[in-house]
């Protein structure tokens, strides 16, 4: 990573959505090179491409330089416009490769977003869109972004096929509140969802048993609930997939999902999403692991007042989020261990400084 008059340069693919994100936030051009450099098949994926093309129509006056062979970009930021957009995702990720960088930005828009979305909605990759829709969305109302927040989901597509559509419906905001999150409380309830589609409806149920048999032993609070698609609405390959969340009586939420793969019975794919739940909710703290990166962000765009978050230790994608951060905005973290509730997890308090980002794009209605 380098800086040179205002410009941040990356090399790498890794961390590539991030890093788009932090730069039309902070208003910094960032160039990425040596992407894939050394791959037999070098340069941006297709998926990354459309992504570009999504920031383009997400945001106004952005100019994106890509090079003759794909392996270097030059992104300079225009200003987050939102407004009614439709976007086809490719079908080599699932549209929440694309919802997540979305998410970060539209609070920020000039007019409230109304963005909709196609192709597969579940895979192994990236977030569900249940578990964008029960758990990130809810994670952004603790920052004070809640009316007209909404993921509607309008066909559902597995893949390799596809076919499904989600609406992304979100307000826009003048400053994001501080957060003081610190008490993860006790896992009072757990909720889940197990789809199916264009297979027979009863793997959604064995799905469901096969989850209660292990979740039962710990808590009684359980409703998973069946949904299951049919004609047109089921999009154009057979799936299924079971998406848990276990919210907390301080309203903390852990999610965990897994997916149908080839010869695996629907029982199999439930107890591989029961047992990641229950890691998740060891690992604990207020925030699951695939959340920090967006809570950590809005604690930076915070109001000028010190935020606090307890979570668990962070991972790889969450240090070097922290790093870049660090280079777009100058703000630092401070982490120190958290009084352990449980002996066997690590616990960090996170607390920063926010920089007080006002949204100077919004229109006032």
């Amino acid at each position: 990573m380098a800086q040179t008059a205002g410009l941040i340069q990356f090399s790498g693919h890794q961390h590539f959505r991030h890093r788009l994100v932090l730069s039309i936030l902070s208003g910094k051009p960032v160039r990425i090179d040596k992407i894939r450099s050394d791959d037999k098949n070098p340069g941006l994926r297709d998926f990354e491409i459309s992504l570009l093309r999504l920031l383009e129509k997400v945001t106004n006056g952005t100019v994106i330089e890509i090079s003759v062979t794909g392996t270097a970009i030059l992104l300079k930021p225009g200003i987050i416009a939102g407004g009614a957009l439709t976007h086809d995702c490719p079908l080599s990720r699932s549209v929440g490769y694309f919802l997540e960088p979305v998410v970060m930005l539209a609070p920020f828009a000039k007019k409230p977003l109304q963005l909709t979305v196609r192709g597969i909605t579940t895979d192994e990759h990236d977030l569900s869109v249940d578990l964008l829709r029960t758990v990130t969305l809810p994670h952004l109302q603790l920052f004070g972004i809640s009316d007209g927040l909404e993921l509607r989901i309008k066909r559902r597509g597995a893949s390799p096929g596809g076919g499904g559509e989600v609406q992304f419906l979100c307000p826009v905001v003048k400053q994001v509140k501080t957060l003081n999150f610190v008490e993860p409380g006790k896992i009072k309830r757990i909720r889940g969802i197990s789809h199916a589609v264009r297979v027979n409806p009863q793997f959604s149920n064995r799905m469901i048993e096969a989850a209660r048999s292990v979740l039962n032993r710990y808590i009684p609070d359980i409703y998973l609930y069946s949904d299951v698609y049919k004609g047109e609405e089921s999009g154009k390959s057979p799936g299924y997939a079971l998406s848990l969340l276990a919210e907390s009586t301080t309203s903390a939420l852990h999610c965990s999902e897994a997916v149908s793969q080839p010869g695996v019975a629907p029982e199999d794919i439930a107890l591989q999403a029961s047992r990641a739940l229950l890691s998740e909710i060891k690992a604990g703290g207020c925030v699951d692991r695939q959340h920090q990166s967006l809570i950590l962000l809005m604690m930076v765009l915070g109001s000028e007042d010190v935020g606090r978050c307890r979570m668990g230790e962070p991972t790889a994608r969450t240090i070097q989020f922290l790093r870049d951060v660090h280079s777009f905005f100058g703000t630092s973290f401070k982490i120190v261990s958290a009084e352990p509730l449980d002996k066997e997890c690590v616990q960090l308090l996170y607390s920063c400084y926010g920089i007080g980002y006002i949204n100077a794009n919004r229109t006032l209605a």
